[in-house]
C-alpha cells in the first residue's frame, strides 16, 4: 500500500482540525455571551473537565500512543487480520473498565467534585451545580474513547479524516446547546447555576454522533472490529502494560492544567473561566500544528521502528522525525510572537459579548500572555511524545511527566501567592519547558534527530521577531484608529501574517519548508 506522505497527511488533519477550531471559537463566543465567566460558567466547565480531560488522555494521547506501536508490529510480522483481531481485544477490555469507571464516578461524585474544586464548596449552590452537570456528562468518556481507538486503526491506514472530523461535530452540537442556553432556565425551572444543562446534554448527543461517524467509515474500510470476550492475547496485555505509563507521559499537560483548575477554585470567581478562555485560545495552534503533526507521525515513526532494519532505522527515523519539526517551527513560533503581542485585543475581539465583560477579557489575557511562552514547548512535546511512544519509550515520558507533576503543584503554589491566577499558568508553561527540553536531549543522544530542522527553525523565529515588532509599533496606531473591538482583531491578524508571509518568502523559509522536495 503506498504511503501518504507527511505533508499530506498534516495537511489533511490540520485542515479539518482548523474547521474544527473556528467551530470551537465560535462555541467559546457563544459561551461567553450566554453564561460570561461567572458560576454557571465555573460549574459547567468543572464538570466537563472530567470527560474532557480523559478525551484528550485518550484521543489525543495515551491509548493511541499505546496501541498504534503494538498495532503496527502485530500488522507488520503477522498480517492485517491478527492486527484487526488485537484492536478487538483492546475495545473490548477498554469498553468494559470505562463502563465501571463511569459507574464508580456517578457515586463517588460529590468526593470528586471536592477533590477538583475544593473552593466550590463555599458556595454550595456552585458546588451542587458542578455535581449534577458532571453526572449528565460522564457517559461521554467511554463513547470518545471508543472513537479514539477507531480512530487510531483508521490512522494506521493512512486515513486521517474521520478521527479528525469527530471534534467538528462535537463543537457542532455544543454551539447549538449554547443557544439553548437562554431557555433553559425557563423551560427546566433551573436556577441560574445550572444554566448549561443545555450543553451537557449536547455533549452526549455529540458522543453518539461521532461513534456512528467512525463506525461507518471502519465499515467501508473493511475495518470493522468485533466484540472479543475471554482472556486476552499476549500482544493485547502488553498493550495495557505500556497504557499506564503511556497515560501518565501522556497526561502531563493536561494533569498540570488540573492542577491549575484545583488551585484556581480557590481564588476569586472568574479565575476558572480566565484561565479556561485563555487555554482555549492557546490550543489553536496547538491543535492546528502540534496534534496534528503528532498524529501523523506517529504512525509513521511506528512503522520505520518495526519495519526497518538496524543500520537505517535510525536515519529513517531521524529524518521523518525533523520534517516533523520544521513546520512546526514555522508555525508555531510566529503563533507565539503574536500572542505575546498582542493577547488583549485577541481575548477582547473573540469574547468581549453579553456576560463576558471587558474586566474578564483583560484578566484573560494576562493568562493568555504566560500560556504563549509555553506554546513552542506544548508543540514540541506532541512531536518528542509521538517519537519516543514509537521506540517504546513510554516508561521514560512517564519519568518526565512524574517529575514535571510534582514540580507544577509546588511552583503553582508558590506563583499562585505573588501572581495569582496568572502564576498558575506560568507554572505549567516552565514545566513543559523542562519535559521538552529532557525528551528532545533524549532523542539527540540517541541519534534519533538530525540537523536538518536548524535552518528552519532559525528563518523562523527570525520572521517571527520581525513581525512581533511590526505588531508592537502597530497595534497602538491600529485600536486607535478602529474603534470596534473586532475589526480591530482582524486588522492586527492580517497585518502580522502579511508581514511573516512576506520575510519569510524574502528568507526562503517558506520554500524550504513547505515548498522543497525533502519535506
Amino acid at each position: 500500500m503506498s504511503r501518504m506522505s507527511l505533508k499530506r497527511a498534516f495537511g489533511q488533519i490540520s485542515g479539518l482540525t482548523l474547521l474544527s477550531r473556528i467551530l470551537g471559537f465560535i462555541r467559546d463566543i457563544c459561551f461567553a455571551h450566554f453564561i460570561g465567566a461567572g458560576s454557571a460558567a465555573d460549574a459547567f466547565l468543572v464538570a466537563f473537565k472530567l470527560p474532557n480531560l480523559f478525551r484528550r488522555l485518550t484521543a489525543e494521547g495515551a491509548l493511541t500512543n499505546a496501541f498504534l506501536p503494538v498495532y503496527a508490529l502485530a500488522k507488520e510480522t503477522r498480517g492485517q487480520p491478527a492486527a484487526l483481531i488485537l484492536a478487538a481485544e483492546i475495545q473490548t477490555a477498554l469498553l468494559l473498565a470505562l463502563v465501571v469507571i463511569v459507574v464508580g464516578m456517578e457515586i463517588f461524585m460529590p468526593a470528586i467534585i471536592a477533590v477538583l474544586a475544593p473552593g466550590f464548596i463555599a458556595t454550595p449552590q456552585r458546588f451542587e451545580a458542578a455535581i449534577d452537570l458532571a453526572r449528565i456528562t460522564m457517559p461521554y468518556l467511554p463513547m470518545i474513547s471508543l472513537v479514539a481507538l477507531w480512530a487510531a486503526v483508521l490512522n494506521s491506514a493512512d486515513d486521517f479524516i474521520a478521527g479528525a472530523f469527530a471534534p467538528v461535530i462535537l463543537n457542532l452540537f455544543l454551539i447549538g446547546g449554547a443557544v439553548l442556553i437562554p431557555f433553559s432556565g425557563e423551560l427546566l425551572q433551573t436556577p441560574s447555576s445550572m444554566l448549561a444543562v443545555p450543553l451537557s446534554g449536547a455533549l452526549l448527543l455529540a458522543g453518539i454522533c461521532q461513534m456512528a461517524l467512525l463506525q461507518a467509515r471502519l465499515h467501508r474500510r473493511k475495518l470493522s472490529l468485533k466484540w472479543r470476550f475471554g482472556r486476552m492475547s499476549a500482544a493485547a496485555r502488553a498493550m495495557w502494560a505500556g497504557f499506564v505509563p503511556a497515560a501518565l507521559g501522556a497526561g502531563a499537560t493536561q494533569i498540570n492544567l488540573l492542577v491549575d483548575l484545583v488551585l484556581a477554585s480557590l481564588l476569586e470567581v472568574g479565575a476558572i473561566s480566565w484561565l479556561y478562555y485563555a487555554d482555549r485560545i492557546a490550543q489553536l495552534p496547538l491543535g492546528l500544528v502540534g496534534i496534528a503533526l503528532g498524529t501523523a507521525l506517529l504512525p509513521r515513526l511506528s512503522r520505520i521502528e518495526a519495519a526497518s532494519d538496524n543500520a537505517r532505522r535510525k536515519k529513517e527515523f531521524a529524518k521523518e522525525l525533523s520534517a516533523g519539526f520544521m513546520p512546526a517551527a514555522c508555525l508555531v513560533l510566529p503563533a507565539t510572537a503574536a500572542l505575546l503581542m498582542i493577547a488583549e485585543p485577541i481575548i477582547i475581539g473573540l469574547f468581549h459579548s453579553g456576560a463576558f465583560s471587558l474586566d474578564d477579557g483583560k484578566a484573560a489575557a494576562a493568562a493568555l500572555v504566560a500560556y504563549a511562552i509555553g506554546l513552542p514547548a506544548f508543540v514540541g512535546l506532541k512531536l518528542t511524545g509521538a517519537a519516543l511512544y514509537a521506540v517504546q519509550k513510554a516508561r521514560l515520558v512517564m519519568v518526565i511527566s512524574l517529575i514535571s507533576v510534582g514540580l507544577n503543584i509546588l511552583l503553582s503554589l508558590y506563583l499562585m501567592q505573588i501572581l495569582g491566577y496568572v502564576g498558575l499558568a506560568l507554572a505549567t508553561v516552565l514545566v513543559s519547558w523542562m519535559g521538552f527540553i529532557w525528551q528532545l536531549g533524549w532523542l539527540a543522544r540517541a541519534g534519533r534527530l538530525d540537523k536538518t530542522a536548524l535552518r528552519a527553525i532559525f528563518l523562523s523565529l527570525f520572521c517571527a521577531g520581525i513581525m512581533a515588532a511590526g505588531l508592537y509599533f502597530c497595534a497602538p496606531i491600529i485600536q486607535t484608529a478602529l474603534l470596534d473591538n473586532r475589526l480591530v482583531l482582524i486588522a492586527l491578524v492580517f497585518l502580522g501574517a502579511i508581514v511573516y508571509f512576506l520575510t519569510g518568502w524574502m528568507t526562503g523559509l517558506l520554500r524550504l519548508v513547505f515548498f522543497s522536495r525533502t519535506s
